[in-house]
Formats: structure tokens, C-alpha cells, sequence
């Protein structure tokens, strides 16, 4: 059976068509930034401002605060070939956002919310390693 051009099935999809499209744009405004992985872009850092460094043999753990958000990064001392490197970060009362593997320079960028709340960073490059303690608190 075939209708006409403007019946009710056409209107119900036209309908339905601008409703989803309409979600997807208020969606698109109150979504979160998007997680960046390990090395992405040239600058592949972690925003905010620098607010802890901790060194150890081969690298250090640079550890980043926003607003609301803390950032961190382990960094070798020299790049170069392709070595063990993994960081960590935890809030307190959270779970652990970690990126380990075999990088040239750096593990991370990891970054959770953190919003008067203490982290927990963790890091290492090779051999050499380091933890923070409780900070930012």
C-alpha cells in the first residue's frame, strides 16, 4: 500500500530525524574534553600549569593543575630508543589512570578530575623511578 507524499509515517520520521540530530548538537556542548593519548600532536603535553616536578635517575614526573583537573607525565632525562616508561595518577578516593609501554620520551599525558582532591603520581623511565606522595592537596 503506498500513500501520499505528506502522511503521518513521513512526519513521524522527519520528526525523528531533527530529534537525534538535536541531541547530537547538546551533546557535542556539554560533552568533556576529549582524552588525548600517549604522544598525540607535537605538543602531546598536559595543560594547566606546572605545578610539581619530581626528579629521579633517568627522567622525572611532571605533575600539571587546571582548574579542575590534574595532569601528569613521565619524561625521560634524553630521548632516544625505545624504553620502558610508565606513569600514573590517582585521586584520592579514585581509581588509578595509568599509560605504560616502550616510548622514546614520555608516558602519559594521564589526567583525572580533581577538584579539591588530592593525587597520587607514580612514574618511571627504565629502570630509574619515582612516586609523589599525597599532593596538590
Amino acid at each position: 500500500m503506498v500513500k501520499g507524499r505528506g502522511g503521518p509515517g513521513r512526519r513521524a520520521a522527519s520528526l525523528g530525524a531533527l530529534t537525534g540530530a538535536l541531541w547530537l548538537c547538546v551533546g557535542g556542548l556539554f560533552a568533556g574534553p576529549p582524552v588525548q593519548a600517549a604522544g598525540a600532536g607535537a605538543g602531546g603535553g598536559c595543560a594547566g600549569r606546572l605545578a610539581r616536578t619530581v626528579p629521579f635517575d633517568t627522567g622525572e614526573l611532571r605533575v600539571y593543575k587546571s582548574r579542575n583537573r590534574a595532569c601528569a607525565m613521565a619524561v625521560a632525562r634524553t630521548a632516544g630508543e625505545r624504553r620502558r616508561m610508565a606513569v600514573s595518577i590517582q585521586p584520592r578516593g579514585g581509581a588509578p589512570v595509568r599509560d605504560a609501554g616502550r616510548f622514546t620520551r614520555h608516558a602519559g599525558p594521564v589526567t583525572v578530575g580533581a577538584i579539591s582532591r588530592c593525587v597520587y603520581v607514580k612514574g618511571s623511565v627504565g629502570g630509574g623511578s619515582a612516586d609523589s606522595g599525597w599532593i596538590l592537596c
